[in-house]
């Protein structure tokens, strides 16, 4: 028996969500970068939110607002007292990224499927294409203290001066400045390749197995603290193209791990990587 997480209550497993499929204080969210999954089969009584097309506002680059977000949780039935486990493709990228959105808007209980899509569907657990329909609530959201969980590209900047851990999630590649975008990815995104001055590489996915489930705290800590010198006292930035992989990373310090000062940096590589006079570094 190793250390426990730090919050395991955030984390489910497939048998809790099994148990709990009819549970009407529980919502079931799919978020996948490919839209079309979920048409294709999801667990039953889940509900879909496009971490784009629902949680981004169509017109600048930033999130919707609470009277929109309100909106998307009043007709998927979710209530402020409801407990919303997401789960998706890419080993829960896009689930973390709606978790983290959720979170933004001060949304309290947020889970997430252990093993995502991938476990769920490789172990044969039931699927359907039916689309479910909830009695729609009354939601009504206020604007969170995002600065908790956010960062933005002028604290990044100060970030970055100050020597403070910074903590790249991308490819190798795109680390040093070989790719410009995500591997078997088009070469797209940004101008510029390389990391920010004093970031240390760490890939996204070396938390997770090869199953899609996250791997145990004491192999999290071999990475984070062991390998790459991070105290749960620091205070940290994660980043890397969009903010979706990064994400991962931020629920794997802030939850699994109990770090108290985690920020997600959303605008990450899109956003640095184009910004004129910001400071870029190259290799390893």
């Amino acid at each position: 028996m190793g250390e426990p997480y730090v919050h395991p209550e955030v984390l489910v497993s497939p048998e809790w969500v099994q148990e709990h499929l009819k549970d009407p204080n529980v919502r079931i969210v799919e978020s996948d970068e490919d839209v079309l999954l979920y048409d294709m089969g999801h667990i039953p009584g889940a509900v879909k939110i496009d971490w784009q097309g629902d949680l981004q506002d169509q017109l600048i680059r930033d999130y919707i607002d609470a009277e929109k977000f309100s909106s998307i949780c009043s007709k998927n039935g979710i209530s402020p007292e409801t407990t919303v486990v997401f789960y998706g493709d890419k080993s829960n990228w896009w689930a973390c990224y709606a978790f983290w959105a959720f979170k933004l808007f001060g949304h309290k209980d947020c889970r997430i499927l252990n093993g995502g899509r991938k476990y769920w569907l490789d172990n044969k657990l039931p699927t359907t294409t039916e689309v479910p329909s909830y009695p729609a609530t009354q939601y009504k959201a206020v604007k969170a203290d995002e600065s908790k969980i956010r960062a933005f590209r002028d604290e990044v900047l100060v970030h970055s001066k100050a020597s403070k851990p910074l903590l790249d999630v991308r490819s190798p590649k795109e680390f040093t400045g070989e790719k410009l975008h995500m591997e078997d990815y088009p070469q797209e995104g940004s101008l510029r390749g390389g990391h920010i001055p004093g970031a240390k590489s760490v890939p996204w996915a070396r938390a997770v197995n090869e199953d899609g489930t996250f791997k145990s705290a004491d192999e999290l800590k071999a990475i984070y603290e062991k390998e790459i010198g991070l105290k749960s006292t620091d205070d940290v930035i994660a980043y890397c193209r969009i903010g979706e992989r990064s994400s991962l990373t931020w629920f794997v310090l802030t939850y699994l791990l109990g770090y108290p000062t985690v920020r997600n940096y959303d605008g990450s590589w899109c956003e640095w990587g184009n910004l004129v006079r910001a400071p870029i570094a190259k290799g390893n």
